[in-house]
């Protein structure tokens, strides 16, 4: 198939045959088989520095970028494909007698395809120790530009950035007499245009956390799509999962599914909430939450022990939870977990028994995540109408040296171990949150109520229902002061014996004379933990 050397060929959209083809990509993974299919179908191969060398070195007919344009690559490479030559030949629309015209009278030789790939710039300053330079030579300009205007130009121009698509798009040209249709092009500029974003993305991140302290003027970010889901918060809604580009890890990296249906977006909320408290211990233990809010957690000698505490908090919520264990399932302790519904279960990993006992049930969830990666400790955004609420991602960092007796009485070291447990739990508990533990774990939960009161009235309730033995000298945590006495008067009635939580209220001394006439411990933290 022969080149036309100036200008260009008139055709209507879609209809242009591929005869040239730039390439230069950072990463070179396919770009061999790529420019051999193309040679192959008669495409000529104009590409530049690195590149232009591994496909002669392949044996492949390579045009050097500086012979098209006519000007050489200057300043170690990074002037070399941004000339008018280049852009007039990608951007130049071929059913349009005036560019045809403009291009003819410039000698513009066409190009059909462009094949590139970014410096890899969120790499470079992902990488421990990596200076500004290292990281200023490694933004791309001439690769956004020229992907930019190929994407633009999608009728006329076609436009490769995934090494993923490059066999079926030389399938695609072998089929079609070397044309590729307005429906693949389209999806081509689609991607492309979705990769510059995340690339400009990552940029702005970057230099904005060197210029501004705290959270700069405007916040770019990018996602990129894991999986579709299963259905959305109801059945009648489309959901999909959306990693932010960049991240460190995200909550279904390294995650397997060895059994059960596909996941849904509730069933990942939940996931997400059940790792996130799992995560907050170093010995074994159990989260199990059902909408979004913990019904039970626990630590115990083994991850058995931890279960059956934590299910012992809330039986009937229980069913149908998501749950987290930070321990290998053996077949014993999934014996005691197949006796349960389960919408998703997570677990480091489990024995050949274990996985034959639960995968007697048809529907659930088993995941493995053998090595779990250090929690994320990145900022976090909530929607609103027409935008965004962010702000950094709450933990519990405080410690018993941190905060304040305020009682009489000074808690013993089994309540301090209780309210501490309990305090690290109500983290993750909706606000209004309460929580009640004893023994390394909970027996009562109240969340996301209007009213404190009726927070430890519905905690008090579970646990009356449950475990009412467990009462009796229990721990109770509240995520914000108390503003009357009333409701930690309600939980000193039901037995609690110490109570953790931020003071500040201008009522404190009200609250405080209620525990000490009741014989009980009261610790301050000085940090209220609200979640909404």
């Amino acid at each position: 198939m022969s080149q036309p050397e100036g200008g260009l060929e008139a055709c209507a959209p879609g209809e242009v045959r591929i005869r040239r083809a730039l390439l230069s990509v950072s990463d070179k993974e396919g770009v061999v088989e790529l420019a051999r299919g193309l040679a192959e179908l008669d495409v000529e191969i104009v590409s530049t520095g690195g590149t232009a060398r591994e496909l002669s070195g392949a044996g492949i007919q390579v045009r050097a970028i500086e012979d098209f344009t006519g000007f050489p690559e200057i300043m170690d490479g990074r002037v070399k494909t941004l000339h008018p030559r280049l852009y007039a030949g990608l951007l130049a629309r071929r059913d349009e007698q005036s560019h045809l015209a403009a291009a003819a009278g410039q000698g513009i030789e066409q190009v059909d395809l462009v094949c590139v790939n970014l410096y890899p710039f969120e790499e470079t300053v992902a990488r421990a120790g990596v200076t500004p330079e290292e990281a200023i030579e490694n933004i791309d300009i001439g690769g956004p530009t020229m992907i930019r205007a190929a994407a633009k130009n999608s009728d006329f121009a076609a436009v490769l950035v995934d090494p993923g698509d490059y066999t079926r798009v030389l399938d695609e040209l072998r089929e079609s007499d070397g044309r590729l249709s307005v429906a693949t092009r389209r999806a081509l500029a689609a991607k492309a245009f979705a990769t510059t974003a995340r690339y400009d993305a990552a940029i702005s991140r970057w230099f904005a956390a060197r210029v501004h302290e705290g959270f700069p003027p405007s916040w770019n970010d990018s996602y990129e799509k894991v999986m579709d889901l299963r259905y959305g918060e109801n059945p009648h809604q489309q959901a999909a999962f959306y990693r932010r580009a960049g991240a460190p890890t995200h909550l279904l990296n390294g995650v397997t599914q060895l059994h059960g249906k596909e996941l849904s977006f509730n069933n990942l909320l939940d996931l997400s909430s059940a790792r996130e408290l799992v995560e907050e211990f170093d010995e074994p233990a159990c989260a199990i939450v059902k909408h979004n809010n913990p019904c039970g957690c626990a630590v115990g000698a083994g991850v058995q022990e931890a279960y059956e505490k934590a299910f012992a908090c809330d039986p009937q919520s229980a069913y149908g939870g998501v749950i987290a264990l930070n321990r290998r399932v053996d077949a014993a302790c999934a014996e005691q977990l197949a006796g349960q519904f389960i919408e998703v279960l997570l677990a480091p990993g489990y024995d050949p028994g274990a996985l034959e006992v639960l995968q007697e049930k048809k529907n659930v969830r088993l995941l493995e995540l053998p090595h779990w990666p250090e929690p994320a400790r990145e900022v976090e955004a909530k929607p609103v109408i027409g935008g965004q609420l962010v702000q950094t991602r709450d933990v519990v960092e405080e410690t018993p040296a941190e905060m304040s007796v305020i009682s009489r009485r000074e808690p013993g070291e089994q309540e301090w171990r209780d309210m501490m447990f309990a305090w690290v739990v109500c983290r993750h508990v909706r606000s209004n949150a309460i929580v009640l533990a004893a023994g390394g774990a909970t027996i009562g939960i109240g969340a996301g109520q209007m009213s404190r009161v009726d927070a430890v009235r519905i905690a008090v309730e579970k646990a009356t229902d449950a475990q009412p033995g467990l009462l009796a000298g229990s721990a109770m945590a509240s995520d914000a002061f108390f503003p009357f006495p009333d409701a930690a008067e309600l939980g000193l009635r039901a037995g609690v014996s110490a109570i953790i939580q931020p003071g500040g209220s201008v009522r404190d001394e009200l609250t405080v004379a209620a525990v000490d006439a009741a014989g009980a411990a009261m610790v301050a933290t000085g940090r209220r933990h609200f979640r909404h």
